[in-house]
């Protein structure tokens, strides 16, 4: 892997959509007890409306910025830092010092087992930061090269 831009895979727009449909299930489970609460012990009715339609604007929100989430989220691996950048108009850049890496973690759950992909996660001593949705092999190739670098770029500093 060279210090060019890399994109995730198109499956993590599946993930990201399900986790979409996963916060509306939790949503309406909230308005329902909401709703519960008003009918029951006479809460304010603008509290229950109020979680109504957050419980339909968020998720449509979410879903309708997942294109634009995969098409901005980019990383790069150069021999001095790991980059991560995300969003266009909230622009967010992250470089992270490779001799600063102590730990490079490969962790999946459900839903990224499931699409047969991974997290990469990258610990230094004080923040943890993630590449979310890379293919296994991908992951761990990234992982091996970001270890090597920064052995080397310790073993650099003695």
């Amino acid at each position: 892997m060279s210090s060019e831009n890399h994109h995730l895979p198109n499956r993590i727009k599946l993930i990201w959509g399900i986790s979409a449909v996963g916060s509306f299930a939790a949503l309406v489970v909230i308005t329902g007890l909401i709703w519960l609460t008003y009918r029951y012990w006479s809460w304010p009715f603008w509290l229950v409306s109020t979680f109504a339609a957050i419980t339909i604007i968020e998720p449509i929100i979410e879903g309708s910025l997942i294109p634009y989430r995969y098409r901005f989220t980019r990383y790069q691996i150069s021999a001095v830092a790991v980059e991560m950048q995300s969003g266009f108009i909230f622009k967010k850049r992250v470089a992270i010092p490779i001799a600063r890496v102590q730990n490079v973690t490969l962790n999946a759950g459900p839903l990224l087992q499931w699409q047969k992909l991974t997290k990469v996660s990258i610990a230094t001593a004080s923040t943890d930061h993630g590449i979310e949705g890379l293919e296994l092999d991908e992951a761990e190739a990234l992982r091996d090269q970001i270890m090597r670098l920064a052995r080397e770029a310790r073993h650099d500093q003695a």
